[in-house]
């Protein structure tokens, strides 16, 4: 799409700060105002739309499309939104370790236990850990007790955190992040611990260094939203 307008700006709007082009209000796919929670977001956000150039490129504007998946999305039944989330416990990677060789064993269980016993603590539950990728069941305990986690979040902060579970495969460590319980780097690199083995072990493939490029810069924006928006 050609850009249609001259500049972006914020208006102060009822229940938060709206982004308007030209003047007119901004809308979302479901057509409805764009309008996010904090003053920092929506400065972001207008400034994504201000640096884009002759044609319209969605994809370099992640934290629009955030803040339309939340108000679209997750605005309009955000139990649901986070029960979708919450599903993710239920096959954690953090749960599921390789088998060998030692040296990965040792590796796995430094970066991804300390996640596990920070929501032990943080939640009062406790997981069940298998060697090998057969579906082990968690207590429903502890099911239930990171259910209400996710739910207990804004519909803007379950937006932002649903692409995080995704990217990371690991519910524990992306409630771990959110709540500021740990440094994102080094979430990143425990979530993509066996990618950084088997490329260690056998190279680097460029596709997939890519790939990993492209997930990293996705991971960033949707922890910079989560910031921005505040808990």
């Amino acid at each position: 799409m050609k850009r249609f307008y001259k500049e972006a700006s914020i208006v102060a709007d009822e229940g938060g700060h709206g982004v308007r082009l030209d003047g007119r209000p901004i809308r979302t796919p479901g057509r409805a105002l764009l309008v996010v929670p904090t003053l920092e977001l929506a400065e972001h956000i207008a400034r994504e739309w201000a640096e884009q150039g002759e044609e319209i490129d969605p994809a370099a504007m992640r934290l629009t499309g955030l803040a339309n998946a939340a108000i679209d999305l997750a605005a309009p039944d955000p139990a649901s939104f986070a029960t979708g989330i919450a599903a993710y416990g239920e096959t954690d990677l953090l749960c599921y370790r390789a088998n060998g060789p030692d040296a990965l064993v040792a590796r796995q269980a430094a970066s991804w236990d300390p996640l596990l016993a920070w929501a032990g603590r943080r939640y009062d539950i406790t997981f069940n850990v298998v060697a090998g990728i057969m579906h082990v069941p968690q207590p429903q305990a502890t099911l239930a007790r990171l259910h209400a986690a996710v739910s207990s979040h804004s519909p803007f902060i379950l937006a932002g955190l649903s692409p995080l579970v995704s990217l990371t495969g690991s519910l524990v460590a992306s409630l771990a992040l959110i709540e500021g319980a740990f440094e994102s780097s080094m979430i990143w690199d425990a979530c993509q611990l066996d990618e950084t083995w088997q490329a260690e072990m056998w190279g680097q493939d460029a596709l997939a260094t890519q790939i990993l490029g492209q997930k990293r810069a996705e991971f960033d924006d949707c922890v910079n939203f989560c910031r921005l928006v505040g808990r």
